[in-house]
């Protein structure tokens, strides 16, 4: 056993499925504990990251999975960096959870630390969040239909959705004992109100990744372009300016990074917002005159899940200073909506 996966199963379902020979070793625990469980391991000459539900599975944990291993598929030929997909384990019968294999992707992930190469180089740095735009307008100007993702999303009335959805959520925390309610949280019925006065009319639908930052993407080791975007649990059909807006309310908006900002170091080199933004322009070909729009619903959407993590903290549900950091975070999101809509 290696954090919950049977491995004598898995080597058996791998014969079936004609993938290697001789028995798992080199095994490794990428991720863990309360998350999404990754498994690095090899068999014969080959290389394989098994992707699990955690030890103790959500409700839709088995679903996730497979929506994840559907999306992969889906990407497989495209020009958006991405695990590519080995196989995929729909059933719950093998490793009692769906799971699925994909191949190992040599980079690193920029939010545990730079290399020294990128560390050294500015014009590396830069590079980072230019690939990442990149990535997302590849993304989004795949024919999702074209590729079997019909019916993995709701794009109608999409937009015109999301505050009351995230409204009922915040509602919700109320029934956790000893949160003190949303009314610590800086503009959050005007931040509501200005999304709805100001929706975009329309939107082409696309897919979106949903949760698109630096923590959930791979760097090439020998240069500064994306080596995967990870991740894929809240990928849906929707408006693909949301992952944009995502990326820039998650990125810092100074030369250096705030205390509730990504810790890199060396941040400067980095691009800036507005180049962000001009780059994806220039790549999409998407109109951006209601990107402000994308970026406030993304704090009022981010800043609302946070929440819950602290108001399960107040109830004794989750660590409190985990709780209070993203508190915190909460906060800075939406002081920045505020400064947009100002």
């Amino acid at each position: 056993m290696a954090d919950g996966v049977d491995l004598a199963a898995l080597q058996r379902w791998m014969d079936v499925q004609g993938l290697g020979e001789g028995a798992i070793d080199s095994v490794e625990t990428l991720t863990g504990g309360t998350q999404n469980i990754l498994i690095r391991f090899q068999r014969g000459q080959a290389r394989y990251v098994l992707r699990r539900p955690p030890p103790v599975p959500r409700a839709n944990s088995n679903e996730t999975m497979r929506r994840e291993a559907r999306v992969l598929a889906a990407l497989q030929g495209s020009a958006v960096p991405h695990p590519r997909l080995i196989a995929a384990c729909h059933e719950e019968d093998v490793l009692s959870v769906a799971f699925y294999l994909m191949e190992q992707v040599e980079g690193f992930n920029p939010t545990q630390g730079l290399p020294a190469r990128h560390a050294t180089d500015a014009a590396l740095r830069h590079r980072i969040g230019l690939s990442m735009v990149e990535a997302i307008a590849a993304l989004g100007a795949i024919d999702y239909r074209a590729v079997g993702l019909e019916g993995f999303g709701k794009p109608d009335n999409y937009l015109q959705r999301q505050v009351g959805r995230w409204q009922a959520q915040l509602a919700s925390y109320a029934d956790l004992p000893g949160w003190p309610g949303p009314g610590g949280i800086p503009g959050v019925d005007k931040v509501g109100a200005w999304l709805e006065a100001h929706r975009p009319a329309d939107f082409t639908p696309g897919i979106i990744h949903g949760d698109f930052h630096l923590a959930n993407v791979m760097v090439r080791p020998d240069s500064g372009d994306l080596a995967a975007v990870v991740d894929w649990e809240l990928s849906t059909i929707g408006d693909p300016l949301l992952d944009l807006g995502w990326l820039l309310a998650t990125w810092p908006e100074g030369d250096s990074p705030s205390q509730t900002d990504v810790a890199i170091t060396p941040w400067q080199g980095f691009a800036t917002p507005s180049e962000l933004i001009a780059h994806y322009g220039s790549v999409s070909g998407r109109d951006l005159a209601a990107l402000d729009w994308y970026v406030i619903l993304a704090c009022y959407k981010l800043g609302i899940i946070l929440e819950g993590t602290y108001a399960r903290a107040c109830a004794g549900k989750a660590p409190r200073d985990t709780g209070d950091k993203l508190h915190a975070h909460t906060l800075d999101l939406f002081e920045r909506a505020l400064r947009r809509i100002r």
